[in-house]
């Protein structure tokens, strides 16, 4: 008896965390990407990830499960950074670009072949200028512009204020805006 009712608390659980996480399963995916960089490390932070999102479910408090799961995939996602550098680097490691299978910034259909060449152009620039940004930038950026977060939902994840949150936004959107000027060669 005790065990069928621990078997159904374990369903209803189980139901509760798929309904509630797996549908931010392509955001923490994207963020993955962009703070890893490789598809192979990002499917295995997401992993990881969500198995303790899971493990530690009981613990989860608040109406927002979206900047919980991102928490949890910034801690994993620097500790996979710690765990390679201090391994030496190999081919497939975190190093590499962003690779052509990456999710694109936006997408829209094109009109034209033409336009179609220089909508891929502009998104694998901006990619790779997301990319190049330094982590700090480069997380909130992305939680901010592509996962949609408040900036005190940003601030939860990244474990600091809000103004160091709008600090760091602005400067990574400066940054941007000179690499883009700059790779587009009016600067």
């Amino acid at each position: 008896m005790a065990g069928d009712m621990r078997a159904g608390e374990d369903r209803g659980r189980a139901g509760r965390f798929r309904d509630l996480a797996l549908p931010h399963l392509d955001d923490v995916y994207t963020l993955a990407r962009y703070l890893l960089g490789s598809a192979a490390d990002a499917d295995d932070a997401v992993q990881e990830c969500y198995l303790r999102a899971y493990r530690h479910f009981d613990t989860y408090r608040g109406p927002q499960i979206k900047p919980w799961l991102f928490a949890i995939l910034r801690n994993v996602c620097h500790s996979a950074r710690a765990r390679a550098a201090a391994a030496p680097q190999s081919a497939g490691s975190m190093a590499e670009g962003i690779d052509e299978a990456a999710v694109p910034v936006w997408s829209e259909t094109a009109e034209t072949p033409e336009n179609a060449i220089l909508r891929r152009h502009a998104a694998d620039t901006i990619r790779g200028l997301v990319a190049a940004l330094p982590s700090s930038f480069r997380e909130v950026i992305v939680l901010r512009e592509l996962d949609d977060l408040s900036y005190r939902e940003i601030a939860d994840v990244v474990g600091a204020p809000v103004g160091t949150v709008m600090s760091r936004l602005a400067r990574a959107r400066a940054m941007l805006r000179a690499a883009w000027l700059a790779a587009d060669g009016k600067e």
